[in-house]
């Protein structure tokens, strides 16, 4: 705004003059003066814990399943089998026990069993093992002879992998019945003593120069084997665990 004195005409003075207010965006519908949000107590006391916050929203993620999740792990889960599983000993190479659980997903195998007295269970990458080993249940066991005693309770048979002269090729045993396959180390392959507490030896038919498998590739074999028997008894087309196994596995899923 421009105004001149009063009197002698002089320079014109300028005059400040309030800026105008800023324009205000008010969403469609929504009142004119809209009330203050209130403001968190100082009081450290009456806030709600951070972590309980987030705990709630993790919580209500996880719980929270589409349908379609819904359906596929039902499905999943009632392909599992109950008697077929693997016995990992003192395997040392994280590629080749990532591996191992990739193929005991594929194949329907509910938990492995782990018997490591000598060496460190590896860390596994989470890229390579956290799609397959979050869905195959883990049972640690601290010697010989209590895994032998675990599994000859729920009426499991052992066979320890080996080239020995005794060992039976494994298209010859029955794998509809409850079996757990025992891989041995890298190098030293099954132990003696898991060995003798075995109900037999298996090996796997080879013809080329080489007679050896990598032990993540032998438990694939094995248990496209078992799968193969299983399947054509129907053993995958009806659930081989309870109703109430379903149920708590089902629960304990859903929160993966």
């Amino acid at each position: 705004m421009i105004a001149r004195p009063r009197g002698r005409p002089g320079p014109p003075v300028l005059q400040k003059t309030a800026p105008p207010a800023p324009a205000r965006f008010v969403r469609p519908g929504a009142p004119w003066a809209e009330p203050r949000k209130p403001a968190l107590s100082r009081n450290r006391a009456d806030r709600p814990a951070r972590s309980t916050l987030e705990g709630t929203a993790v919580q209500n993620v996880r719980t929270s399943l589409t349908p379609r999740r819904e359906e596929k792990i039902r499905r999943v889960l009632a392909m599992r089998q109950k008697g077929l599983t693997l016995v990992l000993s003192n395997i040392h190479d994280p590629h080749n026990v990532s591996a191992i659980y990739r193929s005991c997903d594929a194949f329907g195998v509910a938990e492995v069993h782990l018997h490591y007295t000598d060496t460190a269970f590896p860390v596994l990458g989470a890229k390579s093992s956290a799609s397959a080993r979050k869905w195959v249940n883990t049972v640690r066991h601290a010697d010989a002879r209590e895994l032998a005693a675990c599994l000859s309770a729920r009426g499991i048979a052992m066979y320890a992998t080996s080239c020995s002269p005794k060992a039976r090729p494994v298209h010859d045993l029955d794998l509809t019945r409850p079996v757990a396959f025992v891989l041995g180390n890298e190098h030293r392959g099954v132990e003696a003593e898991l060995a003798e507490l075995s109900a037999g030896e298996v090996y796997i038919p080879m013809y080329g120069m080489i007679q050896s498998f990598n032990v993540s590739v032998a438990a694939a074999v094995l248990l496209a084997e078992a799968a193969r028997q299983r399947r054509l008894a129907g053993m995958y087309d009806s659930p081989t665990h309870s109703d109430a196994e379903l149920d708590d596995m089902y629960a304990a899923w859903s929160k993966k």
